[in-house]
């Protein structure tokens, strides 16, 4: 009777340090959903914690907005033949006189080759004087020139020939085959052909994003949307800048899963089920798939139409909760989108405490028996000894 007594006051120990070193002191990867919970506003903490549901999933679905704005997707093709400042010209005269205006004595072509275009648009041709070639195509100018020379020599032909010069190029930077300053050409007056001519890119398309600066102005797109919107396809101007980058945006994946690190998004959208399997999925030894958090900063707009209030100013803290063991949850898991800069939290099951807890103490007894057996084992021998 005395040895069953004791047994069941050293379980009752057992379980007291159990709960003891389960409260504190045991290795583990993070927060408890209590302990989430805890941060709620609603008790301590100054963070909103959300059940992800269907109406959540469809507040919170924002993604980049990115493309191209009125200024640059109404701005017309240049022509093939449009003059720029820094073209250079191959003027050719034809006199049918004896006594040329700009040849000599019984020659009929007098060329001017290099003729090249200044910084305020002008060229200078013998006789003809200064003339405004930039922003005109090369039949106008051919027509300026013959008006001009006209009242010198009788009926000249004027022909012209254009060569793209620096003040009609582009400059394409980044992460494709060939950066550097490419003139604007017949086959090179849309953005999509330009990053062509730069040996395209090189990187994953899907992560691929095309910035175009003009003047002051600076916007971006998807390379996956500028194939596949042809209103995207923007013709180019002189001086513009192309650059094309790898999509930067990443969230950040802790506890109990397959692989705790920081994650690049590799496609425009990204669901939490597709985050989750980016990192290798739960952990199935120690994720408790109903502690499923995502945590993010959530702008004012979107985190009152979450909570359904309208006094919400600047951004607020959002703990969104997915229990993929729910009837919907896997579907509100595919639903939910992952921005940039969350965090991605999956809390260890809750017997997973208990086990280390456990492991703990029966270490510990493990070790006190030995050297209590140890201990006796020598007092013994002392004893038999000193008989």
């Amino acid at each position: 009777m005395k040895s069953i007594a004791s047994k069941g006051v050293k379980t009752l120990t057992l379980v007291a340090l159990v709960a003891l070193l389960g409260s504190c002191g045991v290795p583990r990867s993070g927060p408890n959903k209590s302990e989430i919970y805890a941060g709620s506003e609603l008790k301590s903490g100054d963070a909103f914690v959300v059940q992800v549901n269907d109406r959540v999933t469809r507040a919170t679905s924002v993604v980049p907005a990115l493309g191209f704005s009125s200024d640059f997707k109404n701005a017309g093709l240049i022509g093939s033949d449009t003059i720029s400042a820094g073209d250079n010209l191959a003027i050719t005269v034809y006199e049918n006189v004896a006594n040329p205006l700009l040849g000599v004595p019984g020659q009929k072509a007098s060329i001017l080759n290099n003729v090249q275009v200044d910084a305020a648009g002008f060229i200078y041709v013998p006789y003809a004087g200064r003339i405004k070639a930039a922003g005109n195509t090369t039949e106008a100018l051919r027509q300026a020139i013959t008006r001009k020379l006209s009242t010198q020599t009788p009926d000249p032909q004027v022909q012209i020939g254009r060569v793209p010069g620096d003040g009609s190029t582009v400059t394409v930077e980044g992460a494709v085959g060939l950066q550097g300053v490419y003139p604007i050409t017949q086959s090179t007056r849309t953005l999509s052909a330009m990053i062509a001519k730069a040996g395209g890119v090189a990187i994953a398309v899907d992560s691929a994003l095309i910035q175009v600066t003009r003047g002051r102005k600076t916007e971006k797109v998807w390379l996956n949307d500028l194939y596949t919107n042809p209103s995207l396809d923007i013709a180019l101007r002189s001086s513009d800048k192309i650059y094309v980058e790898r999509d930067l945006r990443a969230f950040t994946a802790l506890g109990a899963t397959g692989a705790q690190n920081r994650v690049p998004f590799t496609t425009q959208t990204l669901s939490a089920i597709e985050a989750i399997a980016q990192v290798g999925g739960l952990n199935t030894m120690v994720a408790d798939p109903k502690g499923v958090f995502v945590f993010r900063n959530e702008p004012a707009e979107i985190a009152n139409a979450v909570l359904g209030r309208t006094d919400l100013v600047g951004s607020q803290r959002m703990i969104y909760v997915l229990d993929l063991t729910a009837p919907n949850g896997m579907f509100n898991a595919r639903d939910f989108m992952i921005r940039d800069g969350d965090t991605v939290f999956v809390t260890e099951a809750p017997f997973v405490q208990w086990q280390k807890s456990l492991s703990v103490v029966t270490g510990a007894v493990s070790g006190l028996q030995t050297v209590s057996t140890a201990a006796t084992g020598k007092s013994l021998g002392t004893t038999i000894s000193g008989h």
